[in-house]
């Protein structure tokens, strides 16, 4: 079934596989997310997270299938310029940022989508806006530093900071607490979590494989196995023991204890 296209859905999946080698890596996912909510990915490792993530964000094509991103469909419109649009923040990506930049020139150089300053030119008010995303990521304490001089948790928020730069229409965060030791994820997911909260924040969509990790303020949760999608929706009424038991073949109880999720095995 066709999902209709309209000016409420950031994104729009539509019967999308992924074949490599003549393995499916995604299998006839049918997915939507509108422009009010933020969304959870949760699924074990291999379960084809990370390309969802690269369809959705128009750096991978799938093997089937319609995907519709802020109204436009990719192979019908220029992903170049589409592409600075979304907020993306994934490892492949930070790998590719030079550790001598500043951390200014990190965040500012996503405005047109690049990954160094030298190609284009860019205005106070840019370098203005950079700072106080930094701010409001908690990383003003951190502006005279070099990205490659940074800890794990503080590179983190400062690619959250980048992924706001462009004012995006929606923001997709690739298992951003990965690596992370305690006090670095609990940073980053009380700055994810305000962000949630605030109306001017687009539709987002988190990546993980662990339910403590989930933001609070975050609303609507995807399980993912397989490449094949397991359940979708509310996140307060999918995310179950049944439903997570299933995803991860283990028998689990899940619970929530002030705005955050716990899962253990019975």
């Amino acid at each position: 079934m066709m999902i209709p296209a309209t000016s409420d859905i950031a994104l729009a999946l539509n019967g999308v596989s992924v074949i490599r080698d003549g393995r499916p890596i995604l299998s006839n996912v049918a997915w939507t997310v509108r422009k009010s909510e933020h969304w959870i990915l949760l699924g074990p490792n291999g379960s084809g997270k990370t390309t969802i993530c690269e369809v959705a964000s128009l750096y991978l094509h799938p093997s089937t299938g319609t995907v519709e991103v802020l109204g436009e469909t990719l192979g019908f419109t220029d992903v170049r310029t589409l592409r600075t649009r979304i907020g993306y923040s994934s490892a492949k990506l930070a790998d590719l940022i030079r550790p001598g930049l500043s951390i200014t020139d990190v965040v500012v150089t996503a405005k047109h989508g690049a990954l160094a300053p030298w190609w284009h030119t860019y205005k106070t008010a840019d370098y203005e806006k950079a700072v106080g995303l930094l701010t409001r990521v908690g990383c003003k304490h951190l502006l005279d530093r070099r990205y490659g001089t940074l800890a794990s948790g503080e590179r983190k928020r400062v690619e959250l900071a980048r992924a706001l730069m462009a004012d995006p229409g929606m923001l997709l965060l690739d298992e951003p607490t990965a690596g992370l030791d305690l006090g670095g994820r609990e940073a980053l997911i009380a700055s994810l979590g305000s962000l949630a909260k605030k109306d001017t924040t687009p539709p987002t969509i988190l990546v993980t494989h662990h339910v403590d990790e989930i933001p609070p303020g975050f609303s609507h949760l995807l399980l993912l196995r397989g490449g094949v999608v397991q359940a979708a929706g509310p996140i307060n009424t999918t995310l179950t023991d049944e439903a997570l038991s299933q995803c991860f073949e283990l028998p689990l109880h899940v619970e929530r204890r002030n705005q955050r999720w716990q899962a253990w095995a019975i």
